[in-house]
């Protein structure tokens, strides 16, 4: 089998930000994960990730939001997908109400 392209994608919104969401299906697992998906999900704006999913080769599956970085219990696509959009809408939301707040 070869690598295969599942979901590429990406959108850039009127505040500035952007949604990138790269994953591929892979005849083996990346090193450090137990799956064989490779997957990039990034929500931004240019130069600075505020939230990012991502297995990089020896890290294995991890999720950034902000400045931290932890751990990521990959299960599947669909729940990858679902956990970065409600990280990237509590992002949006906190963001509203400081906005709101001065």
């Amino acid at each position: 089998m070869k690598a295969r392209s599942i979901i590429r994608k990406k959108d850039r919104f009127l505040d500035g930000t952007i949604i990138e969401i790269v994953i591929w299906e892979l005849p083996e697992a990346v090193p450090g994960s137990a799956h064989r998906f490779k997957y990039r999900l990034y929500f931004g704006i240019p130069g600075q990730r505020l939230i990012g999913y991502d297995n990089e080769r020896g890290k294995g599956d991890h999720r950034h939001r902000d400045d931290r970085q932890g751990s990521y219990s990959f299960r599947e696509i669909d729940e990858l997908l679902d956990d970065f959009n409600r990280d990237v809408e509590a992002w949006r939301n906190r963001a509203k109400d400081d906005d709101n707040s001065r």
